[in-house]
Protein backbone atom coordinates (compact mmCIF):
# COMPACT_ATOMS: atom_id res chain seq x y z
CA UNK A 1 0.00 0.00 0.00
CA UNK A 2 1.49 3.34 -1.07
CA UNK A 3 0.96 6.31 1.23
CA UNK A 4 1.93 9.96 1.04
CA UNK A 5 1.76 12.74 3.61
CA UNK A 6 1.55 16.44 2.72
CA UNK A 7 2.16 18.82 5.66
CA UNK A 8 -0.61 21.39 6.19
CA UNK A 9 0.44 24.67 7.78
CA UNK A 10 -1.23 28.01 8.44
CA UNK A 11 -1.88 30.20 5.42
CA UNK A 12 -2.01 33.61 7.11
CA UNK A 13 -2.13 36.24 4.38
CA UNK A 14 -2.25 33.70 1.55
CA UNK A 15 -0.87 35.97 -1.15
CA UNK A 16 2.10 36.98 1.00
CA UNK A 17 2.75 33.37 2.01
CA UNK A 18 2.61 32.09 -1.57
CA UNK A 19 4.85 34.91 -2.83
CA UNK A 20 7.42 33.89 -0.21
CA UNK A 21 7.48 30.27 -1.38
CA UNK A 22 7.54 31.34 -5.03
CA UNK A 23 10.68 33.33 -4.16
CA UNK A 24 12.20 30.06 -2.89
CA UNK A 25 11.47 28.33 -6.20
CA UNK A 26 8.21 26.61 -5.27
CA UNK A 27 5.35 26.55 -7.78
CA UNK A 28 1.75 27.12 -6.73
CA UNK A 29 -0.20 24.01 -7.75
CA UNK A 30 -3.54 24.89 -6.11
CA UNK A 31 -5.07 28.05 -4.68
CA UNK A 32 -8.52 28.60 -3.17
CA UNK A 33 -9.96 31.55 -1.24
CA UNK A 34 -13.60 30.49 -0.70
CA UNK A 35 -15.32 28.95 1.18
CA UNK A 36 -12.02 28.88 3.10
CA UNK A 37 -8.36 29.58 2.42
CA UNK A 38 -6.29 26.70 1.06
CA UNK A 39 -3.27 26.38 -1.22
CA UNK A 40 -0.53 23.96 -2.24
CA UNK A 41 3.03 24.56 -3.47
CA UNK A 42 5.59 22.14 -4.88
CA UNK A 43 9.33 22.11 -5.54
CA UNK A 44 11.41 19.11 -6.57
CA UNK A 45 8.70 16.71 -5.42
CA UNK A 46 8.28 18.43 -2.04
CA UNK A 47 4.66 19.46 -1.50
CA UNK A 48 3.49 21.85 1.20
CA UNK A 49 -0.11 22.87 1.84
CA UNK A 50 -1.61 25.82 3.70
CA UNK A 51 -5.02 25.94 5.31
CA UNK A 52 -7.08 28.36 7.40
CA UNK A 53 -5.29 30.23 10.16
CA UNK A 54 -7.15 29.91 13.46
CA UNK A 55 -8.27 33.06 15.22
CA UNK A 56 -6.26 32.96 18.42
CA UNK A 57 -6.14 35.59 21.15
CA UNK A 58 -2.94 37.41 21.95
CA UNK A 59 -1.66 37.63 18.38
CA UNK A 60 -0.06 34.19 18.48
CA UNK A 61 1.81 33.25 15.31
CA UNK A 62 2.38 29.87 13.70
CA UNK A 63 5.87 30.04 15.19
CA UNK A 64 4.45 30.40 18.70
CA UNK A 65 2.24 27.37 18.02
CA UNK A 66 5.19 25.32 16.66
CA UNK A 67 3.60 24.91 13.23
CA UNK A 68 5.87 23.52 10.54
CA UNK A 69 7.34 20.42 9.00
CA UNK A 70 10.55 18.54 8.22
CA UNK A 71 11.87 18.15 4.67
CA UNK A 72 14.61 15.59 4.01
CA UNK A 73 16.99 16.58 1.19
CA UNK A 74 20.05 15.15 -0.58
CA UNK A 75 22.17 18.34 -0.58
CA UNK A 76 21.21 20.69 2.24
CA UNK A 77 24.18 23.01 1.67
CA UNK A 78 23.28 23.62 -1.98
CA UNK A 79 19.63 24.21 -1.10
CA UNK A 80 20.52 26.73 1.60
CA UNK A 81 22.73 28.61 -0.88
CA UNK A 82 19.88 28.70 -3.43
CA UNK A 83 17.37 29.93 -0.86
CA UNK A 84 19.79 32.52 0.55
CA UNK A 85 20.51 33.91 -2.94
CA UNK A 86 16.78 34.05 -3.75
CA UNK A 87 15.94 35.85 -0.52
CA UNK A 88 18.80 38.33 -0.99
CA UNK A 89 17.55 39.10 -4.50
CA UNK A 90 13.98 39.57 -3.25
CA UNK A 91 14.53 41.41 0.06
CA UNK A 92 17.94 42.99 -0.52
CA UNK A 93 19.42 40.65 2.10
CA UNK A 94 18.65 37.23 3.51
CA UNK A 95 16.56 38.06 6.61
CA UNK A 96 18.05 36.51 9.77
CA UNK A 97 15.46 37.66 12.31
CA UNK A 98 11.75 38.38 12.43
CA UNK A 99 9.33 37.02 9.86
CA UNK A 100 10.24 35.75 7.35
CA UNK A 101 13.81 34.56 7.91
CA UNK A 102 16.38 31.86 7.16
CA UNK A 103 18.85 30.47 9.69
CA UNK A 104 22.54 30.72 8.91
CA UNK A 105 24.50 27.75 7.56
CA UNK A 106 28.11 26.81 8.29
CA UNK A 107 30.29 24.26 6.49
CA UNK A 108 29.56 20.79 7.83
CA UNK A 109 26.11 21.72 9.09
CA UNK A 110 23.32 19.26 8.25
CA UNK A 111 20.14 21.33 8.64
CA UNK A 112 18.65 24.80 8.44
CA UNK A 113 15.24 26.37 8.95
CA UNK A 114 13.16 28.72 6.85
CA UNK A 115 10.42 30.59 8.72
CA UNK A 116 7.73 32.03 6.44
CA UNK A 117 5.72 35.26 6.90
CA UNK A 118 3.10 33.43 9.02
CA UNK A 119 5.70 31.83 11.30
CA UNK A 120 5.56 28.30 9.88
CA UNK A 121 9.00 26.72 10.25
CA UNK A 122 10.20 24.41 7.48
CA UNK A 123 13.27 22.48 8.65
CA UNK A 124 15.42 21.13 5.80
CA UNK A 125 17.58 18.19 6.91
CA UNK A 126 20.34 16.26 5.13
CA UNK A 127 19.15 12.71 4.40
CA UNK A 128 22.17 11.03 6.02
CA UNK A 129 22.34 13.34 9.04
CA UNK A 130 23.73 11.50 12.09
CA UNK A 131 21.71 11.54 15.30
CA UNK A 132 22.92 14.39 17.53
CA UNK A 133 24.30 13.52 20.95
CA UNK A 134 22.78 16.26 23.09
CA UNK A 135 25.20 17.23 25.83
CA UNK A 136 28.16 16.46 23.58
CA UNK A 137 29.60 13.21 22.25
CA UNK A 138 30.19 10.54 24.88
CA UNK A 139 33.47 9.78 23.10
CA UNK A 140 34.81 13.21 24.06
CA UNK A 141 35.75 14.78 27.37
CA UNK A 142 36.70 18.14 28.84
CA UNK A 143 36.53 21.19 26.61
CA UNK A 144 36.11 19.08 23.45
CA UNK A 145 32.86 17.67 24.82
CA UNK A 146 31.65 21.16 25.74
CA UNK A 147 32.46 22.42 22.23
CA UNK A 148 30.60 19.50 20.66
CA UNK A 149 27.59 20.31 22.83
CA UNK A 150 27.81 23.97 21.76
CA UNK A 151 27.95 22.88 18.09
CA UNK A 152 24.74 20.90 18.54
CA UNK A 153 23.05 23.88 20.19
CA UNK A 154 23.97 26.21 17.32
CA UNK A 155 23.49 23.81 14.41
CA UNK A 156 20.48 21.81 15.60
CA UNK A 157 18.69 24.13 18.02
CA UNK A 158 19.67 27.56 16.63
CA UNK A 159 20.35 28.57 20.23
CA UNK A 160 23.49 30.71 20.13
CA UNK A 161 22.95 32.08 23.63
CA UNK A 162 22.95 28.60 25.17
CA UNK A 163 25.97 27.62 23.07
CA UNK A 164 27.89 30.68 24.26
CA UNK A 165 27.15 29.81 27.89
CA UNK A 166 28.31 26.22 27.34
CA UNK A 167 31.59 27.38 25.79
CA UNK A 168 32.23 29.94 28.51
CA UNK A 169 31.50 27.37 31.23
CA UNK A 170 33.75 24.87 29.48
CA UNK A 171 36.57 27.40 29.36
CA UNK A 172 36.22 28.16 33.06
CA UNK A 173 36.35 24.45 33.95
CA UNK A 174 38.90 23.13 31.47
CA UNK A 175 41.10 26.03 30.30
CA UNK A 176 44.16 24.78 32.21
CA UNK A 177 43.88 21.24 30.80
CA UNK A 178 42.69 22.11 27.28
CA UNK A 179 44.98 21.79 24.29
CA UNK A 180 45.92 24.81 22.15
CA UNK A 181 43.69 23.41 19.37
CA UNK A 182 40.69 23.20 21.73
CA UNK A 183 41.27 26.77 22.92
CA UNK A 184 41.51 27.99 19.32
CA UNK A 185 38.26 26.21 18.40
CA UNK A 186 36.53 27.73 21.43
CA UNK A 187 37.69 31.22 20.44
CA UNK A 188 36.58 30.66 16.84
CA UNK A 189 33.12 29.45 17.91
CA UNK A 190 32.64 32.43 20.22
CA UNK A 191 33.72 34.79 17.42
CA UNK A 192 31.24 33.13 15.02
CA UNK A 193 28.43 33.57 17.54
CA UNK A 194 29.36 37.25 17.97
CA UNK A 195 29.43 37.77 14.19
CA UNK A 196 26.01 36.14 13.82
CA UNK A 197 24.58 38.37 16.56
CA UNK A 198 25.81 41.50 14.76
CA UNK A 199 24.25 40.35 11.46
CA UNK A 200 20.82 40.00 13.03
Amino acid sequence: MAMRAIPAMWAGNLRETLDFYITLGYVVTYEMHKPYTYAEVERDGCELSFGPTPKLEGGISAEDAYMGCLVMVDDVAALHAQFKDALEAHYGKAPAKGLPRITRFKPGQTRFTVVDPVGNGVLYIQNDEPDPEYGGSKKLEGLSKALDNARILTDFKNDDNAAKKVIETGLRRFRTTASPDELTRAADMLAEIERAAKEQ
